[in-house]
């Protein structure tokens, strides 16, 4: 199987960056995001933490989400099926799309081996794939047009066998 993300990455060494259709992105360990979260965690409360990396997960959502919607000129769900594989092909997890309904404007994806819970270290008593969870926050307030809330009730960091987003109209 070809990945389409690594089949068209661009390295620029004059000055340093990959890109992928003129986004830039960056290989980063997971270990590092997550050593970084537990020490927001430290410093501010889980919660707060989990808000503010949420914050940055949804601005990089809804500008991706728009960039590769005019690039690709995708309709609403193939956007989200579109960055699932995305996902999946930058590393962040087996995602797949199981969960569309554009009458309650709600999504859901669930992921498989996700990352940010494998690195977390030790266990949670609730979700810590707050980036992913805020992409698709991010990703469902572009494609559906109003506010939305992005929930992580099932994480692999909690016990169970796969992390689940669900995003949904406020």
């Amino acid at each position: 199987m070809t990945n389409s993300v690594l089949a068209e990455l661009e390295w620029e060494p004059g000055i340093g960056a990959l890109t992928f259709k003129e986004v830039r992105y960056l290989l980063i360990r997971p270990e590092t995001l997550m050593r970084f979260q537990h020490a927001v965690e430290t410093e501010v409360g889980p919660d707060r933490a989990g808000e503010l990396l949420y914050s940055g997960g949804f601005a990089g959502g809804q500008l991706s989400g728009r960039k590769f919607m005019e690039t690709f000129g995708l309709g609403d769900r193939e956007a989200v099926e579109f960055m699932c594989r995305m996902g999946g092909e930058l590393g962040w997890g087996q995602l797949r799309l199981a969960g569309w309904d554009t009458e309650t404007k709600s999504l859901e994806v669930q992921v498989t081996n996700s990352p940010f819970a494998g690195a977390y270290g030790g266990e949670s008593r609730s979700g810590v794939c707050h980036l992913l969870r805020g992409v698709f926050g991010g990703l469902g307030a572009t494609v559906f047009g109003v506010p939305v809330e992005s929930d992580e009730p099932r994480c692999l960091a909690a016990g169970d066998s796969t992390c689940q987003i669900v995003v949904r109209k406020k």
